[in-house]
């Protein structure tokens, strides 16, 4: 997905973001840790898991919405611990007045997981394009997190998905992008954003993933779980802006054998 935008900014369905860094909300030690951290990411979209909030609201507790500045940030619900497509759109719809109670009332993005495996946490294909199907004819703009298999990846896209994020490896595993073939096939396919979501542990990974053309990257457990989260949030900000202009920029060709970088004609010849 090529762009002549100098800002080169992501879109997705017609809305602008300034940043590709997407980041989520969990595993914290507390709130003030998580709101430095997603300050010092710089980004534009934070996903949150509705379960959880729900939670928290039904508890009477304190939660990280109340904490982020909206105005600056957009909403973006998600259905992690659904297990059937029937649970993930009972909670998108609750994700829909959670937006509208932040003031956001022209939010109807949503973050679509299902996942029935709870040994591995792979997504169901099934269960994601039935959901998925169900949401699109409701206005939702559906952000689906799949495993990278590009023929589902593009029945999802040609059912109105507005985004497809396939994962790099399992929730949580930090190991990286464990089928970087996969996803380049999506994202050379695709006409809509690939944002990598899940098992990035560091930023070079999220750098690998930009410098092979993702849209975006979403991660969360790289940064809540290192030593300096702060940190970790700003190394992940860079890396995916180092991961865009290389990308844009077109690596150099390989070559069998190696070259002089200064040429021969005209060098001083010595007597």
């Amino acid at each position: 997905m090529n762009t002549k935008n100098n800002e080169d900014n992501l879109i997705i369905a017609n809305k602008v973001f300034q940043s590709r860094l997407m980041v989520g909300t969990g595993k914290y030690k507390n709130i003030k840790e998580a709101i430095e951290s997603i300050e010092a990411s710089k980004t534009s979209i934070v996903t949150v898991a509705i379960r959880r909030t729900h939670y928290a609201k039904k508890m009477g507790k304190s939660n990280l919405i109340d904490g982020l500045n909206w105005k600056k940030l957009w909403l973006l619900p998600n259905t992690a611990g659904c297990e059937t497509a029937e649970e993930a759109i009972r909670i998108a719809i609750l994700g829909k007045e959670i937006n509208k109670r932040i003031g956001q009332l022209d939010n109807n993005f949503i973050k679509l997981e299902v996942i029935s495996d709870s040994k591995y946490l792979l997504p169901d294909p099934i269960g994601t394009l039935k959901a998925a199907e169900y949401l699109v004819n409701k206005q939702f703009n559906v952000l689906p997190y799949i495993y990278p298999d590009p023929i589902l990846a593009k029945q999802l896209e040609d059912i109105g998905c507005k985004t497809i994020m396939p994962l790099g490896s399992p929730i949580g595993s930090g190991q990286g992008l464990q089928n970087s073939h996969n996803i380049q096939t999506i994202i050379e396919d695709a006409k809509v954003p690939v944002i990598v979501d899940a098992g990035i542990g560091k930023s070079s990974e999220a750098n690998e993933a930009m410098e092979i053309g993702a849209s975006a990257i979403l991660l969360n457990t790289a940064i809540a779980k290192s030593k300096n989260p702060q940190m970790m949030a700003n190394a992940m900000r860079l890396a995916v802006i180092a991961g865009r202009k290389c990308y844009l920029a077109g690596r150099m060709n390989r070559k069998t054998q190696a070259y002089a970088s200064s040429p021969n004609d005209g060098a001083l010849k010595l007597i």
